[in-house]
C-alpha cells in the first residue's frame, strides 16, 4: 500500500475514494478441513481485527470524526486458483461495523498438506488453505 502526502491512502490499483490512514490490522486465516476458501478469509479477516480497540471512533478523539465515518479497505492474499470460489460478500461480514469502501483479493496465501485427509469433516484431500488479511482503518 503507498501511502501519499496527507495521510490519502488506498491499495494499489484500487478505484477506492482515499481515506486518512490511522492504523492496518494484519491477521492469518487457515482452513484445515473442508477445503473452504471463503472460511480461511474470514478467519484472517478476525484475526486482524480481534485484538484491537478503536476507542478513538466512539469518544470523539479526532475532532470531528465519530463512529460512523470508520472507514476500512481490506486486502487479501489468497491462492490464485481459488480466487473464483471466495465469497466476498460472506467475507465482509466479518466487520461489525464500518464503511467497506474495497476488498482486494490478491495473490497470495498458501496451499499445503495438512498432513491429514479427514472425511467426516468434509475433507476432499489433505489440503490446507491458508489466507492473508490486511485491513485498513481509516476515516
Amino acid at each position: 500500500m503507498e501511502v501519499e502526502k496527507g495521510a490519502q491512502s488506498a491499495p494499489v490499483g484500487s478505484t477506492a475514494l482515499p481515506m486518512k490512514l490511522l492504523f492496518v490490522e494484519m491477521g492469518v486465516g487457515y482452513d484445515q478441513h473442508g477445503q473452504d476458501i471463503t472460511a480461511a478469509a474470514m478467519r484472517a479477516c478476525r484475526d486482524a481485527i480481534c485484538s484491537n480497540s478503536i476507542p478513538a471512533f466512539r469518544r470523539g478523539t479526532i475532532p470531528g470524526v465519530s463512529f460512523g465515518e470508520m472507514k476500512l479497505q481490506i486486502k487479501l492474499g489468497v491462492p490464485q486458483s481459488l480466487q473464483q470460489s471466495l465469497d466476498v460478500e460472506k467475507v465482509k461480514s466479518v466487520f461489525p461495523y464500518g464503511k467497506i469502501l474495497n476488498v482486494e483479493v490478491v495473490e497470495g496465501g498458501l496451499i499445503c498438506s495438512s498432513g491429514v485427509h479427514v472425511e467426516e469433516m468434509g475433507d476432499k484431500n489433505d489440503d490446507c488453505y491458508i489466507v492473508n488479511a490486511a485491513v485498513y482503518v481509516g476515516y
